[in-house]
């Protein structure tokens, strides 16, 4: 058997992050994993579909040239299948052709002994891959998350993608049926859309980007439907069935169907904690798969087994991964590290982007916080004139009784970069007397924070004023500029 200080099982963000950082400072360290060092983004998910996402933005500001005053004729564009294939070109270019060699080398090269294959706890302080047997001090869990296939009767008889077979697939189908409104569902619809696929999003719930803020989810919608998506809400997948034809024929449960040539099922993922003898430590995951983990990452009831990324539960996105990977870091080297996870950014990285951090105002009241909400329209900021866009909104929630910020949503061109100014408001808990005092450069995006942080501060001033004379305080009401 062979002996190590740590074993990690997955080498996805969290794991090659954990396996690289801990072998660099002259731990003993194995690494294993059976598809690809790095995992799914940037092979099959985060960085592709945001390549495909430029490409399909760039078609779409080219045939704008015009009314943008870059051209005085709008320019001709191939034909939908000749950038279609353009754009596959690049994206498998960006993804590195799902080619993990110059990530494994990197790994190797930083000390860590990579093991192919799958591993498996079958005693304490032992991982068997493939009956090679690994000794350990510390196991990591960084096993990650897979799409969820959903059960539908006749689904597994139809041509049906999951985001990773979408993301890796060269052809451009004809029609596109995506089940699901999550981000990945939004995302590859308008892709998809954008280079001239009939494409139909059906989702179950009452919106589109799940627990969003209601008002940026329905501008979302309405954003998917200018591009050509047909939005089909509060809606179920019953069946599906295939045609003479080869084709897809699906039926809803409000008693339409829809023919695609193409099924892109998006319905969520599941983290991948099955199979991994976790029971031999006396570790049961969650009912949904998800490992627990303490404040500082460690698989509860256990002293040498954490766990970092999509296996967790707890925010699945990459950047969350890749923190609690510099938790687990930390602890493992002998600092003691806590994760706050109270101001993780989410995005949804369609044109124009969303983005959100923190709480929405029900989801505070829930938690019985005194909320208050200001909304401003980003049509009322200058950099939307000169840019030519369609404006967006920013919704703010503040707790009045903390003086604080406590959430941000926003739709907007690049919302994903300057909501960076409220994660780190949220973060460290920044009063509003300072947030208001900010200043920014004009004409950006950010200005589009101003006049709702006042509004905010006066609410808590109100509140506040109330409270010194002994009533109730203010009057329960949206704030708004919209």
């Amino acid at each position: 058997m062979e002996s190590f200080d740590v074993v990690v099982l997955g080498a996805g963000s969290a794991g090659e992050s954990v396996s690289t950082a801990v072998a660099r400072k002259g731990r003993r360290v194995a690494l294993v994993e059976a598809l690809r060092v790095g995992g799914e983004c940037p092979y099959v998910a985060c960085m592709p579909s945001k390549s495909m996402l430029r490409s399909a933005q760039a078609r779409v500001e080219a045939r704008r040239l015009q009314a943008l005053g870059a051209s005085s004729e709008r320019p001709t564009l191939d034909e939908h299948d000749a950038g279609f294939r353009a754009a596959v070109a690049r994206r498998d270019e960006i993804a590195e052709h799902r080619d993990d060699s110059g990530a494994a080398g990197a790994a190797e090269q930083a000390g860590v002994v990579l093991v192919r294959g799958r591993g498996r706890v079958v005693r304490e302080g032992v991982v068997d891959v493939d009956g090679r047997e690994l000794g350990y001090a510390d196991l990591v869990l960084a096993t990650g998350s897979q799409a969820v296939r959903p059960t539908i009767e006749g689904l597994d008889e139809v041509p049906t993608w999951t985001s990773d077979e979408a993301l890796s697939a060269q052809e451009r189908p004809a029609s596109l049926l995506v089940m699901g409104g999550g981000a990945v569902g939004c995302e590859l619809s308008q892709v998809h859309a954008r280079f001239g696929v009939t494409t139909t999003l059906v989702e179950s719930g009452p919106q589109v980007a799940g627990k969003e803020e209601p008002s940026i989810a329905a501008l979302l919608a309405q954003v998917l439907r200018d591009d050509g998506v047909d939005v089909r809400l509060g809606v179920e997948v019953q069946r599906a069935e295939l045609t003479a034809e080869g084709l897809a024929r699906v039926h809803l449960s409000d008693g339409s169907s829809v023919v695609a040539e193409r099924v892109l099922a998006a319905v969520g993922r599941t983290p991948t904690s099955e199979g991994l003898g976790l029971e031999v430590l006396g570790v049961e995951p969650a009912d949904s798969g998800a490992v627990e983990v303490d404040d500082h990452c460690r698989v509860v009831g256990q002293q040498h087994v954490w766990a970092a990324g999509d296996v967790t539960g707890a925010a699945p996105y990459t950047h969350t991964a890749n923190y609690q990977a510099r938790v687990v870091t930390d602890n493992l080297l002998g600092r003691d590290r806590v994760a706050d996870l109270r101001a993780v950014p989410r995005a949804v990285y369609t044109d124009p982007a969303v983005a959100s951090v923190g709480m929405a105002e029900q989801q505070a009241r829930e938690q019985g916080i005194d909320a208050v909400t200001a909304v401003m329209d980003l049509g009322e900021v200058a950099r939307t004139s000169t840019e030519g866009g369609r404006g967006g909104r920013l919704v703010l929630t503040a707790d009045r009784a903390g003086g604080v910020l406590i959430g941000a949503s926003a739709i907007g061109p690049h919302a994903d970069e300057w909501l960076s100014e409220a994660t780190l408001a949220i973060r460290a808990r920044v009063p509003l007397s300072v947030l208001t005092d900010v200043v920014h450069a004009f004409p950006t995006f950010g200005e589009a924070y101003e006049p709702p942080l006042r509004e905010l501060a006066e609410r808590v001033a109100q509140g506040r004023r109330a409270t010194a004379a002994g009533v109730d305080g203010a009057p329960e009401q949206q704030v708004s500029r919209s």
